[in-house]
């Protein structure tokens, strides 16, 4: 976590595109409303977000194929997605995110590597959640800032 604009996505992206050359099995998830974090891994594309998903999908209908794409080197990817900014909370969708992804199975699947790409200005705890739940247990950071939140959350 870091300031914005400074390429944090291109680093997660090269980073699990140079894992999964390396034989890992790579799960990598956009954590910015944005939704941009894994469209170097699809091409130029854009995936369709989690909440979004949640928003045009009932219950019943949903299911995990429908949010993990298959990108270079066979990355897998997933965009969160957010609120339209200034309007709701982008850590909450994180929660939600998170709690879809399980519920429909995300856990089943054997990643050697998870790569969480969170957007640089992280102001609530809800961007803790990978840290809190122990699914993350490395945090990368270029200053003491980004980091705050997620350890007072622990």
């Amino acid at each position: 976590m870091a300031k914005g604009g400074i390429g944090k996505s291109t680093v997660s992206s090269n980073l699990s595109a140079a894992l999964s050359a390396s034989g890992k099995s790579i799960l990598q998830i956009g954590c910015d409303p944005k939704h941009d974090s894994t469209r170097l891994l699809m091409g130029g594309n854009s995936i369709p977000t989690v909440l979004n998903y949640i928003r045009t999908n009932i219950p019943e209908k949903r299911c995990l194929e429908d949010l993990v794409f298959s990108g270079y080197g066979g990355v897998c990817c997933v965009e969160a997605g957010g609120p339209e900014p200034g309007v709701g909370c982008a850590g909450r969708g994180i929660l939600t995110t998170f709690e879809l992804l399980e519920q429909l199975g995300i856990r089943e699947i054997p990643f050697d590597i998870i790569v969480y790409d969170v957007l640089g200005d992280v102001v609530c705890g809800g961007f803790a959640v990978p840290l809190r739940h122990e699914i993350c247990r490395c945090c990368i950071s270029c200053n003491f800032r980004g980091i705050h939140v997620p350890l007072r959350c622990q």
